[in-house]
């Protein structure tokens, strides 16, 4: 089944060439019948769906407009609020939680458009990982090749896209995870700058790091879900008072300079990562290099901060159930709550430096480039990365160059590249604060050259 973009699904639904009832049957009947080949889902809510889908056919029937997302199937990653479920945030410990008696903000945001949830999606525990391996919902599997890994943490946000379950998803991104699992199963993927969109009934990991965005197969679909998303809201502490940004994809690359973010950025990665970089930058015109000073330092800082405010949100877990978390997860977290505190705030210090940094930088530049990950989808089960000469253990040093990104909140949007071997690698696109528009218009020219595409898996 291919229903086509959230765009033209939309588009059929308020024509009443298809109806939405009809649709999200279909779009069940997928996920019942490829799900299980890959483990994207946690959670089917298909009865809400079809009332969600009689009541967006009930409006059109009365000639109500049901909004630019009507019947678009949608799903969230399983750490957002969903009415009546269990938000787990891929843990076991929090399935003793009561069901969510609210939505996300987000999810009812997306509602008021149209839009139908059709479920929970997997995820690496606590949001604390790269590879998509969780050892209680088990392992999502790459759509493009099954014995590789999708990456983390928003693992089945990616995988449920390019298996063409939902044409759109909302993840979440600390250290990378809406970045590195969008660059391993070949989707677009946004994260927005700090503080864009709402956290409301999202399970936290990283206060000061936590993003949310959205991830979809098509930069049209991924610039409508983030329009419809944003404004202010004061139910979550951090979100800014900002106006909406407007999104025209029609801009073109008018007036954007861009660079490739260079020493760093440069090295670390595989031959092909790197040469990803280097055909978007062709195709883009730009030969420019630009440098993001002390990227690496920037990169330890944002370990120990991270690791310091999870390990503090989950203390008395660790206290109580120890041994109720994944192993790798338990031993990542009791590190964190070891840390001193003066390394915590010589990274703070740290962060506020590199952050004025990326001001500069982005004074003579509005769009960099870097790879979203040092290589294509690992074999699943796989516990080291060969890089170059270096033999490194691969679940921490997938994130290498997403991490000191988000660890100053700018915003970065992956664009997928398609290789000759079917695995998919990823480029970044990062800009300064609140200039998403700048990101998606130039993920669109990528797209309309045919530079950037994220086919749809043939599972």
């Amino acid at each position: 089944m291919e229903s086509g973009t959230a765009l033209e699904i939309a588009a059929r639904i308020r024509d009443g060439q298809q109806s939405a009832a009809d649709l999200i049957e279909a779009h069940l009947a997928r996920i019942k019948a490829i799900d299980p080949l890959i483990n994207s889902f946690t959670d089917v809510t298909a009865e809400r769906a079809r009332k969600q889908a009689l009541r967006i056919d009930q409006m059109i029937e009365g000639g109500i407009d049901p909004g630019p997302l009507a019947g678009v199937p949608f799903a969230v990653k399983n750490l957002f609020d969903i009415e009546g479920v269990v938000t787990r945030a891929g843990s076991r410990i929090n399935r003793a939680r009561p069901p969510a008696d609210r939505d996300a903000e987000l999810i009812l945001r997306l509602q008021r458009h149209g839009a139908i949830l059709l479920g929970a999606l997997n995820m690496g525990e606590y949001a604390y990982d790269f590879t998509g391996e969780n050892a209680h919902d088990g392992n999502c599997l790459n759509p493009h090749d099954r014995g590789r890994m999708t990456g983390g943490s928003s693992s089945g946000s990616a995988a449920a896209v390019a298996a063409g379950l939902v044409p759109v998803s909302l993840g979440s991104d600390t250290n990378g995870s809406i970045r590195v699992p969008s660059a391993l199963c070949g989707i677009f993927g946004l994260k927005p700058t700090y503080g864009r969109l709402s956290r409301h009934g999202v399970f936290p990991f990283c206060d000061s790091f936590d993003h949310v965005g959205p991830m979809a197969r098509s930069v049209g679909d991924l610039a409508l879900a983030f329009e419809l998303m944003q404004g202010h809201d004061p139910k979550d502490p951090v979100s800014a008072a900002k106006p909406p940004v407007a999104i025209d994809l029609t801009a073109g690359m008018t007036g954007i300079r861009v660079a490739i973010a260079g020493d760093y950025f440069r090295q670390g990665g595989t031959g092909a990562a790197h040469a990803a970089v280097d055909q978007v930058a062709a195709a883009l015109g730009s030969d420019r290099e630009a440098l993001l000073p002390q990227a690496a330092v920037a990169r330890a800082s944002a370990y120990i901060i991270a690791n310091s405010e999870g390990s503090a949100l989950h203390l008395e877990r660790l206290r109580r159930q120890a041994f109720d978390f994944d192993v790798d997860t338990r031993y990542r977290f009791l590190s964190g709550a070891c840390l001193p505190a003066a390394w915590v705030i010589k990274a703070q210090r740290f962060r506020r430096w590199f952050q004025s940094q990326a001001q500069t930088l982005f004074r003579d530049i509005d769009v960099l480039l870097a790879p979203a990950t040092p290589c294509s989808a690992p074999k699943s089960g796989e516990k080291w990365l060969q890089l170059g000469d270096q033999t490194l253990p691969l679940r921490p040093n997938l994130g290498i160059f997403t991490q000191p990104i988000s660890f100053i909140g700018l915003p970065s949007l992956v664009v997928p590249l398609p290789q000759e071997s079917g695995l998919p690698l990823g480029v970044q696109l990062i800009a300064a604060p609140w200039r998403e528009d700048l990101l998606l218009r130039t993920a669109s020219s990528l797209e309309a050259m045919g530079v950037a595409r994220a086919p749809m898996a043939a599972l």
